[in-house]
């Protein structure tokens, strides 16, 4: 199974080519408590047929309801959820007691539609961040190159427009098949992660079988080398044998990866950090950039709990949280 987002855009385009056209949904922005971050997406059809999520269900079923209804006129339209304001013709009450602003599209099947939606879907597999230009007067849209990072959706009220960024899925690449790195795949795929394992040993990879988690018969370092690592990559090796572990820690120092760990103790890690040098011709700030030993401090033992410990830092880092601040 494919990340949320890609799935979001491969219907949008799928869509297109059958000449429907849609209704695309973005969470611009949320109050208090709320169960989707802002840009969070939905695609729709009048029909309606759907992916994607903006909630835990209650708004989808309402927004559908409403899109049936044939609620939403002209290229854009705006709806509260959450909020009691008439102005917001607000239905839903959000049980977590949160508030959801969503910017509903209206996109035709046509060139210009497919050429959006290929470009959203360029920047999603890594080919560089973009970000989505709303006019909130005209509904006018276009697509901008975008190097920053912050704030996924940034509204101008002055000048009546959204800024909506589109970066690449959060990614996980594996170094090593072991009890650790079968839970850690099933933790981040749950999470959205799109997770690539790499393992060229054939009696490991034989009997691995983890939905929607790709695997690569082949070293992790040479998966790295040929495919390199987007900013939004993390990497992690966590079989206990250097072959595997710190070829791969190698490679992935010379990339974007946002977060590069290995598995090990204290001891384990200065032996280590020590050979990477020696060997590896790594300087101070490569090694800097590898956490080790890897994941939150949780007291963790079993493979599960490990897991748990790494994707927890890998997530507190992606969301620039500092330990102090735990």
């Amino acid at each position: 199974m494919q990340p949320l987002d890609i799935q979001v855009v491969e219907q949008a385009l799928h869509w297109c080519e059958e000449g429907h056209d849609f209704w695309f949904c973005t969470v611009v922005s949320t109050f208090g408590s709320s169960p989707r971050a802002p840009g969070s997406w939905l695609i729709a059809r009048a029909d309606g047929a759907h992916c994607g999520s903006l909630s835990g269900g209650c708004v989808e079923e309402d927004f559908l309801a409403r899109l049936q209804d044939n609620c939403f006129k002209g290229r854009i339209n705006r709806i509260r959820y959450g909020t009691a304001e008439e102005s917001h013709n607000a239905r839903v009450s959000l049980p977590c007691g949160g508030i959801l602003d969503v910017l509903i599209e209206h996109w035709p099947a046509c060139a210009k539609t497919r050429e959006h939606f290929l470009a959203l879907r360029a920047a999603l597999e890594g080919n560089g961040p973009v970000a989505r230009v709303v006019s909130l007067e005209t509904g006018d849209v276009h697509i901008e190159h975008d190097s920053e990072l912050g704030a996924k959706v940034f509204e101008d009220t002055a000048q009546a427009f959204l800024r909506l960024r589109v970066g690449p899925v959060s990614r996980l690449v594996i170094a090593g098949l072991s009890p650790v790195a079968t839970a850690c795949a099933s933790f981040a795929h749950s999470l959205g992660f799109e997770v690539i394992v790499c393992d060229p040993r054939p009696e490991e990879v034989r009997h691995f079988n983890l939905p929607g988690v790709k695997l690569q018969q082949e070293l992790p370092s040479m998966f790295i080398a040929r495919e390199g690592c987007h900013r939004a990559t993390a990497v992690v090796a966590l079989t206990h044998d250097p072959r595997i572990d710190d070829t791969a820690l190698m490679e992935a120092v010379k990339t974007q990866a946002f977060y590069i760990g290995v598995m090990g103790s204290l001891k384990t890690s200065d032996k280590r950090r020590e050979r990477l040098v020696r060997i590896g011709g790594l300087t101070e700030q490569q090694i800097a950039r590898i956490h080790m030993p890897i994941g939150l401090n949780i007291g963790s033992k079993t493979p599960a709990e490990i897991a748990l410990s790494v994707m927890a830092d890998i997530v507190r880092v992606r969301q620039g949280i500092s330990r102090q601040q735990l």
